[in-house]
Formats: structure tokens, sequence, C-alpha cells
């Protein structure tokens, strides 16, 4: 595949001011993706799930589409030929599929849950993309009026800044829906399940909720400050806009059919103090409770693995490793296998969400639990974003520490794994440690009236 390549015609070098100038574009999207960051805008085609249907669009012209007839399934769109070599590193974005599973979507596939009015999935078929690289972004496109296209972002980009047009405003402080006494009441119900045999964990989240004006896009820049997230990202399509401060990978999909997870089961807060700060990190490493909460959320996502994978190939490469992030310290082990030659790696991505880390075990059973208990439905929160390259190589994340905006209601999420050993003011603290920086810089966006 040969790619019109260009250095993007601009003073701007961050993603956050080219999101803001490329705000208008359909399908505008932007992953950090392990600081290689991509931006992508108007798909060839794109699917869409929303109101339990799901609709197929194609481009007519620029920032122009129309809706097909029919539309194909996730697995009929997306096409791999995993000898076209689109990626000339490991792992990199270099045009292909990108888009976000809602955790709804995900668990509909195997229990009737609650869904949310707003986009279920979005998929996109991406060939123009812009990629920072040596201290620049440069503009990539294999269509046929690539140059054309070229010129219009470049004057897009070198427009009069539309900032002050996407002010984000908080009608309201952005608040817990339940109440603490409503979280213990939830949390003693997990306790009853776990001691009569339904399950071992259950992934017990809260919800945080406004009414705003403006764009969550204004947000972004300094939300991705705070946090220095790994799987950082954006995606806006029509009036649904979806920011990731993720630090989770659910699965990456390497070269030779090798794939890879790393899912994130333990959390301990971060303190400005050196030394207070290496006591919370040893207090996580040496925490029998949270080590078990993580080999069982390994052996669940081993199991998820082995469906597709070639017999005797699901190793544990990684156990109970800190990482550190900007607020939290968290415990994270590491799997890896190799795809069989014959399963379609969207295929699998589909089997395998939601992620394990954010429903518990046994599966099937906690998303039930996880239905009856929590109240609302957690929309695209728990679900992923990320892509596909054209060989069937990508990365996609775990949508935690994200916010999601659906026209004027906004709201993010937080919990934790819930065990036998759980303790119910630990893990109510602990949902206000994920989230509270995030909360704090959200809620100076608050309208006063003066």
């Amino acid at each position: 595949m040969s790619y019109f390549k260009q250095k993007l015609n601009t003073q701007l070098t961050s993603a956050f001011d080219l999101l803001t100038q490329l705000y208008d574009l359909k399908g505008l999207v932007y992953l950090h993706d392990q600081n290689s960051p991509v931006i992508a805008f108007l798909p060839q085609k794109f699917l869409i799930f929303q109101r339990s249907t799901v609709q197929q669009f194609h481009q007519t012209e620029f920032n122009q589409y129309q809706i097909q007839a029919k539309a194909t399934t996730v697995t009929e769109f997306s096409n791999f030929d995993p000898t076209s070599q689109t990626s000339p590193q490991d792992v990199a974005f270099n045009g292909g599929y990108i888009g976000f599973f809602s955790y709804d979507y995900s668990a509909n596939q195997y229990v009737d849950i609650s869904t949310h009015s707003q986009p279920g999935f979005f998929l996109g078929q991406y060939s123009t993309f812009l990629k920072f690289q040596d201290n620049a972004w440069y503009f990539y496109s294999d269509e046929k009026q690539a140059q054309s296209i070229y010129v219009l972002i470049s004057d897009l980009v070198n427009q009069p800044s539309q900032k002050d047009q996407l002010t984000l405003s908080l009608l309201e402080e952005c608040r817990p829906r339940w109440s603490k006494k409503q979280y213990l009441k939830a949390f003693q119900h997990v306790q009853e399940y776990i001691k009569a045999g339904d399950c071992y964990q259950i992934n017990l989240t809260q919800e945080f909720r406004t009414a705003v004006k403006g764009s969550l896009l204004s947000s972004a820049q300094a939300l991705w400050q705070l946090t220095h997230a790994p799987y950082a990202g954006y995606l806006k399509i029509d009036d649904f806009e979806l920011l990731s401060c993720s630090p989770e990978l659910f699965i990456e999909f390497r070269k030779n059919r090798e794939i890879k997870t790393r899912p994130i089961k333990g959390t301990m807060p971060r303190f400005d103090d050196p030394q207070q700060d290496q006591m919370s990190k040893d207090k996580l490493s040496n925490s029998e409770k949270d080590q078990a909460e993580n080999v069982m959320i390994v052996d669940l996502l081993r199991n998820d693995l082995s469906v597709y994978a070639e017999t005797g190939s699901v190793t544990t490469t990684k156990l109970f490793e800190i990482e550190s992030f900007s607020q939290v310290h968290h415990m994270v082990s590491e799997i890896t296998a190799t795809l069989k030659k014959e399963i379609n790696p969207m295929q699998m991505l589909l089997s395998a969400l939601p992620g394990g880390s954010i429903t518990g075990a046994p599966k099937i059973r906690a998303m039930q639990i996880i239905e009856e208990l929590e109240g609302a439905p957690r929309g695209a929160y728990c679900g992923s974003l990320g892509y596909f390259n054209f060989d069937g190589t990508g990365r996609w994340n775990i949508l935690i520490r994200s916010i999601q905006k659906y026209q004027n209601e906004l709201s993010m999420w937080a919990g934790g794994g819930i065990t036998i050993a759980s303790d119910a003011e630990a893990e109510y603290q602990e949902c206000f440690d994920k989230i509270s920086a995030m909360l704090d810089l959200l809620n100076t966006w608050q309208k006063v009236d003066l």
C-alpha cells in the first residue's frame, strides 16, 4: 500500500490544538497509543451501532456521507491481509480500522442488560490520518485525491482557533450517583453472592455525572497532562464524545499472530512524599488480597485467550508487577499467546470483550450481578478504544479513567474488584483514589452564576 506523505503545514504541535481545529470533521479520533500519536478523520466508510440498530455509511465527498441500504457485520466489515505488512514497526497505526466498543454492546453478546441511547460501537476504515514523527505532524493518505485533501486539512489547521467556541461548562458539580450508604449496600450484596458461591469476584463500579454545555474536547489537554495515560484517546461521533485517560492495555495484536494482554487488578494511591509513596507501593506489592484478585483475572483471561489460541501457546509472562501512574500504583500481570491461523483478529477481540479485569469471575455471572446492582448502563466505560491495521496488528485499551458525553449529559465511573477478603470502606475509598484528581479538575469548569 503506497501512501502520499507530507509534513503538515502548520505551527501547531499539540494533538489537542489540531483536534480543536479539525473538530467538525466526520469520524475524528485521536490515539496516544503508547507515545505513537495518531489523529484520524474522514473514514472511507464506517459502522455505527445505536438504539439496537447497526448502520453503515460511506464517504461521497469531503466530509459528506451517505447511508448504505444494508450494513455488514463487524467481522465482514474488517478485512485483514496478514501479508500486507502495513506496520513497519512492531505495532503502530498505519492505516486500517479505528473505533470503540462499549461495555453495554460487549456484555449484551452474553447477557441481557440495559443500554444507553448513545452509540454502542463505532468502527471506521481510515486511510487518511496524521502521525507525530520527528517532532512534527505528517499527513498520510492513500486516497486518489490525497493532495487536495492535504491542502484542505492544512487550511483547516491554520484557521483562527475554535477553542473559545468549544469551552466545556458544567451546569452543576459532577457528583456520584450513589451515596456512600448505597455503595455499601451494593457491596454487601456482592459479598452475599460470593458467600453463596455465585462468583469469586465482582467489579463493582459507581457513576459520577453532571449536565454540561460545550465540548468535552476542551478539557482534554488538561486531563491528559494530569494523567499521562499511555492509552489516552478521543473520539467524536456527532453529539457523542469519548475521552480516554486509560492506563490499561486490553489486547495488543502483534506480527506473526502473537497477542498480549496486561490486566490491571490492585490499586494503591500515590503520595507527594517519596517515603510515603514507596510505602504505598510496597503495601500493594505485598498485598495477598490484591495478588489473589489479580490471579483470578489472569486465569479468566488465560481462558478467554485459549479459545482462539494455538494449543499450549498461552503463557503468563509477568505476574504482580507494580506500575506507577500519576495518581495511583497498579498491580499488572501479562499474558501472551499465538492466534490460530484461521482466526480473524476482530472476531477474537469481540469474543474477549468485555475484559475480565472489569467484570469479575466467572464472567457471565459477574455481568449479570453487575447489571442487577449498578442500576445504570455503563455505556462506553469499561469498553475498549483502539485500532487494527490492515495486516491485523493493533492495540485496544480498557476504557477506565474515561469520560463520556452524550448530548448534554456527562459521566465518568470508578470502582474495583470485590472479593470475600475485601473491606467495604477501603473499596469505597479506592473509587475516589482512582479518579479524584480527574474529578477535581473536571469540576473547575463548573459554571458559576454571578
